[in-house]
């Protein structure tokens, strides 16, 4: 028999599993909903009941087809239940985004970056400013901000709040749940912007009709790099990680890395790396913090009309990506690999390194090498990560908030 708990929480699973079908799905009839989730009529009844009562749902009558017949009855969530802010720190700018709970996007801007001395207080303090600004821009009021998603490249710890290493901050931590004092019902969540970029690629993925998904990377390339992993996990549902890749050490050949490292792959294959080894600059000169496109854009293209030095910068970091790569799939078997990002506009350079790099290991030389894409539109699949993993943790909020209600009854 099961116990009280054991009862709130398998109402707490049901009501969560109803609102993920209809945020991935649109809105649904009632039978469809119960095809998707699994879950008995009734069921499904009660829990679309006491989520309109919650304000979380909403219903509309669609038309018949040729008009005869009752109309069907559709579930949806309601767009202005909640909001949530995804913010995306990048080397050049800050991305604020602010969404409704079906996840359409309402208003969007963007914050340039200062490339001086970094503060963290001063960031912090922008940061706090943006946030409130957008939320002033569409006249909402602080608590209805559900969620505040934010991501970053550099190292993010497990509770998901503190930034432990940035390219930017470096060692200066920042714990956003406590910096920002926002409203006690805002969620905030900290992301590695690569895992963000793996799990909307493993949710396209799974979406394929005839493909059944098992396991990709995505691998990230421009001023650092990153790298994500999406799996499909024991119980059907997606796991994602981001491992340290570009801080991976990968050759003892005097590279210092932004990280203060000696031979991390990002400081061959980062957009620092390849200007310093292209322009001859001794491999330990300290980085630079940043690094226009429009100066990649002229290496690029020195490369393209034979330069030897540019040409190798490129092909050296290919090389560094394809070793690092190579131990990647060692470790976790093959798997398709998408590369994305504003580094992808340079591919063409790096194909030659980064298939000799694959090519060294006995991994690939037996198994064969993986099956690359490239899709350059890493923004768009940054604000679907965090459009999904946002709406995920608000909805489990909804979902305890009627199972209390129904234990209340």
């Amino acid at each position: 028999m099961l116990t009280k708990s054991s009862t709130e929480m398998v109402r707490q699973q049901n009501s969560a599993l109803v609102l993920a079908a209809l945020r991935r799905q649109g809105s649904l009839a009632h039978t469809d909903i119960a095809a998707a989730t699994g879950l008995a009529s009734a069921t499904v009844s009660a829990i679309t009941a006491d989520l309109e009562r919650l304000g979380a749902l909403e219903r509309h009558e669609q038309p018949a087809t040729g008009g005869r017949g009752r109309p069907r009855v559709l579930f949806g969530r309601k767009r202005d239940f909640s909001y949530l802010i995804a913010a995306r720190i990048s080397s050049d700018s800050v991305q604020y985004s602010l969404a409704d709970y079906t996840g359409t996007l309402i208003d969007r801007f963007d914050e340039p970056r200062d490339h001086g001395t970094p503060s963290p207080a001063a960031f912090i303090a922008g940061f706090r400013e943006a946030l409130s600004r957008m939320a002033g821009r569409s006249r909402l009021l602080p608590e209805r901000i559900a969620a505040v998603s934010i991501s970053s490249k550099g190292m993010v710890d497990a509770g998901g709040s503190r930034l432990l290493w940035s390219p930017v901050f470096g060692r200066a931590e920042i714990d956003f749940s406590t910096a920002l004092a926002l409203s006690p019902q805002t969620r905030i969540r900290l992301n590695n912007e690569t895992l963000l970029v793996a799990h909307a690629l493993g949710l396209r993925a799974d979406k394929e009709p005839g493909k059944p998904f098992q396991a990709l990377a995505t691998l990230s390339l421009g001023h650092s790099i990153g790298l994500g992993i999406a799996r499909r996990g024991h119980s059907g549902e997606l796991e994602v990680s981001a491992p340290n890749f570009g801080h991976m050490l990968n050759a003892s050949d005097g590279k210092l890395c932004r990280c203060g490292s000696i031979g991390c792959v990002e400081a061959s294959a980062g957009f620092y790396g390849i200007l310093r080894t292209a322009f001859e600059v001794p491999p330990d000169t300290i980085p630079a913090k940043f690094v226009p496109l429009a100066e990649m854009d002229k290496i690029a293209a020195r490369a393209r009309q034979g330069h030897r030095m540019s040409e190798y910068a490129f092909r050296q970091a290919g090389l560094a990506l394809g070793q690092g790569l190579s131990r990647v799939l060692s470790l976790h078997d093959n798997m398709p690999i998408v590369i994305t990002g504003h580094g992808t506009r340079y591919i063409d350079l790096l194909t030659r390194g980064l298939d000799e790099g694959l090519a060294q290991s006995l991994h690939v030389r037996i198994y064969g090498a993986p099956e690359i894409t490239i899709v350059p539109e890493e923004a768009m699949l940054v604000f679907e990560g965090h459009l999904d993993r946002a709406l995920t943790e608000i909805d489990h909020d909804v979902a305890g908030l009627r199972a209390e209600e129904a234990q209340a009854r």
